[in-house]
């Protein structure tokens, strides 16, 4: 492991019930404590615990933070009600994607961003190189974050909070106590079910970590590294940044067209992704179910025939899926993107059977 990777303020802890241990996004991470098919199944049936405190976090706060913001990202920000929640995504001038992002608007002239670990660096720079008369505070590595997710994410969360959880609506949030310590509290989260995503100084990150696994451990609340989070993100349809969405590839090739406001007037990446989106004939992500037991990994070159139309950009065994079914996203020409279509993905020279599928793969009941 890179001797130079940070810890989060949980760091410790994991090591204490025996996580293994991995770098991502500059970090040392747990990918999994017992096994990422406990991990996912704790998840899709009852709650999992996620330490997220690698995620980027930037205070923002001045009367100008939504309209600069607006000028610089494909969703609309402005017209966020305080403690709302919103996916949106930073481009490039050509279209492609700085980082895929969620804003929290706790007050008119207060905000919350978050991005991705790896681009963390990345976007601080970019923000502090626009002026803009806007206040901001890089609060990475500083500030935790604690998800709880699953069905029975409400029970579990409810006795350690003041306020009902029940009554909050998807992507909103709330500024509370946990266990009598001061957080913001949203129902977002990275993994298809229900839940919340809990921002707390990296000081007090522990006491709420092991309040909820000592109080819930027998509910069946378990502990969750990256390893299941990866599964479960891809079953539920969200991209992953380095994957489905890259400085190369556009929103409206990953599928996030639902989120860009062309009626904007102006924004980094308006012209392209609006260009691109006139003349449809661009590469774009699409779900793949394999036929067969061989797994499809990110790099697979995947055929129609004898002619090559993408790459598989991330791949796994999907435990939710048909019993359990090897699912991939892949990057296709237009043509082999159509639901139902008959390909190939090439695994070390061999070419295995696959059909182009509806994503997302896995939609909880609700």
């Amino acid at each position: 492991m890179n001797q130079a990777a940070r810890r989060t303020a949980l760091y410790d802890e994991h090591v204490k019930i025996g996580a293994r241990m991995v770098e991502f996004g500059g970090f040392e991470m747990p990918v999994q404590y017992t096994s990422v098919l406990k991990e996912h199944d704790a998840v899709r049936h009852r709650a999992g615990l996620f330490d997220l405190s690698h995620m980027g976090q930037f205070r923002l706060s001045g009367e100008q933070v939504a309209s600069w913001t607006d000028t610089l990202t494909i969703n609309a920000v402005a017209s966020m009600k305080p403690m709302q929640a919103r996916y949106n995504i930073f481009c490039n001038e050509r279209g492609g994607t700085h980082d895929d992002t969620i804003f929290y608007r706790l007050a008119d002239d207060r905000w919350l961003l978050v991005v991705n670990a790896s681009n963390a660096s990345k976007m601080w720079e970019l923000l502090s190189n626009r002026p803009s008369g806007v206040r901001m505070e890089n609060r990475h590595g500083e500030d935790a974050l604690i998800a709880i997710q699953g069905s029975a994410s409400v029970a579990m969360l409810q006795p350690h909070v003041d306020g009902d959880l029940a009554s909050m609506r998807y992507y909103f949030c709330v500024e509370t106590e946990v266990e009598g310590i001061p957080v913001v509290i949203a129902r977002t989260g990275y993994t298809g079910e229900d839940g919340f995503e809990i921002f707390v100084d990296g000081a007090y990150a522990s006491n709420i970590w092991n309040a909820l696994l000592r109080a819930h451990a027998r509910d069946g609340l378990e502990p969750c590294g990256l390893g299941a989070r990866d599964v479960l993100r891809l079953e539920a349809g969200m991209p992953l940044y380095g994957h489905e969405l890259t400085e190369e590839i556009t929103p409206v090739q990953g599928g996030q067209a639902w989120a860009l406001k062309l009626a904007k007037p102006a924004f980094t990446g308006r012209e392209a992704l609006a260009q691109q989106l006139e003349r449809d004939d661009y590469a774009r992500i699409a779900g793949l179910a394999m036929a067969g037991r061989a797994p499809a990994r990110e790099g697979y070159p995947v055929y129609v025939g004898d002619r090559r139309v993408g790459e598989v950009r991330s791949g796994s065994f999907a435990p939710s899926v048909g019993g359990g079914t090897n699912v991939a996203t892949a990057l296709l020409e237009r043509d082999a993107a159509t639901v139902g279509t008959a390909v190939a993905v090439e695994i070390r020279g061999t070419r295995h059977d696959a059909r182009v599928v509806a994503t997302p793969f896995y939609k909880r009941s609700r």
